[in-house]
């Protein structure tokens, strides 16, 4: 089996995250971290890379071939479907998976890669060199293949020095024999291109042409950036997978209205202002797109548990807020006022009986009547 890192919780949408070509799972480690707030992330390593056995690929390999192994690790976790994002070899892995196995394939995003590589000669070259030589003359030029001038990451270098050269070679054959260009427009997952303005492996011409024949597909060029965009530059791209994966907020925002109404969240959106306007993305985004959704805890325990929170930390407007939304998601007027006798004990009478204030002027809307009775004080 591959070699493979888990991150995030077990029940957040999965995402696997595929290397190039000489490195490992660790070029993804400005940017899985991330990604797994709101995502089960599964970063493996291509065989003789990383910590996968060189066995588990040979002379004349496919991509096909690696695309076997990424579906028998999923399988072995349990996961039957999934998103999907590689750099170079591996965004190749995510072509094939998309091509020939579209029940499997989410959304994908397709990182410094192509559709072809330049054919076959090149590849089979390069294999028949590092079977004869090893790789430490290949490695020695890693910068200038993978980075801009002046930038480097020495794990990945040394990762490449400690590849096996027999696995290398074997992906080197798959890269060789790999050209899916007559088949993109059957790929029918929501597609994502990344492309370096500065790459020499895989120019942006490659991603414009998958972008050109996958429907629907987005395209996202990045300035000063070469092969292994993850690494040169994480921040830009891990805001374009947040957005291709998540949607940006949008998720967030459809959850948050099914919490708390249209009525709400309408106006929270009209007085929002350029002062405002990050900050709601990010209550959208975060609170509402990666905590809410979470099906650990269904949304009456997250009521239950947020109006708690609430009382202790005396937010009693917003725990009017949250008191509508708890009844949106199934709690009864007794069960809340049972949560709110909870927290006499825990945060005390002063503020429970603010609490009990606030909610039954909630409830009092509720049922239509303006009177407002008296509280335990």
């Amino acid at each position: 089996m591959l070699n493979h890192l888990t991150e995030g919780p077990a029940s957040a949408p999965p995402l696997l995250l595929g290397p190039s070509l000489g490195t490992s799972y660790a070029l993804w480690d400005k940017v899985a971290p991330e990604l797994s707030i709101g995502h089960r992330v599964i970063r493996w390593d291509l065989p003789g890379h990383g910590g996968s056995a060189a066995e588990l690929i040979g002379p004349g390999a496919t991509v096909g071939d690696l695309a076997g192994l990424v579906l028998s690790l999923a399988d072995s976790l349990g996961v039957e479907r999934f998103a999907y994002a590689g750099v170079s070899l591996g965004g190749a892995v995510g072509l094939h998976l998309a091509v020939h196995h579209p029940e499997r394939v989410s959304s994908l995003a397709v990182l410094c890669s192509s559709a072809h590589f330049n054919g076959a000669k090149t590849w089979e070259e390069r294999a028949a060199t590092v079977r004869a030589e090893g790789l430490a003359k290949l490695a020695d030029g890693a910068d200038d293949r993978w980075f801009t001038p002046g930038f480097t990451v020495p794990r990945l270098v040394q990762d490449h020095r400690d590849a096996d050269p027999g696995a290398y070679a074997a992906c080197c054959d798959a890269l060789a024999a790999f050209d899916l260009r007559d088949r993109l427009g059957e790929v029918s997952a929501p597609t994502l291109l990344i492309a370096g303005r500065q790459d020499p492996a895989t120019p942006p011409a490659h991603l414009r042409e998958i972008a050109d024949a996958v429907p629907g597909a987005t395209l996202t060029e990045l300035p000063g950036t070469s092969h292994l965009a993850p690494a040169e530059r994480p921040e830009a791209v891990l805001t374009a997978l947040r957005a291709h994966f998540d949607g940006g907020a949008r998720r967030g925002m459809a959850v948050r209205r099914e919490v708390l109404g249209d009525a709400h969240v309408d106006r929270a959106q009209g007085r929002q202002s350029p002062f405002t306007a990050r900050f709601q993305d990010f209550i959208s985004r975060y609170a509402w797109g990666e905590i809410w959704t979470d099906e650990t805890l269904s949304r009456r325990e997250r009521s239950m548990i947020t109006l708690t929170a609430l009382v202790a930390h005396g937010h009693y407007e917003e725990l009017a807020m949250h008191v509508r939304a708890a009844r949106r998601n199934g709690l009864t007027p007794d069960e809340i006022g049972a949560v709110l006798l909870q927290t006499a004990v825990y945060c005390g009478v002063p503020a429970a009986n603010s609490a009990f204030a606030a909610a039954q002027r909630v409830l009092a809307e509720e049922d239509g009547s303006a009177e407002e009775h008296g509280t335990t004080r």
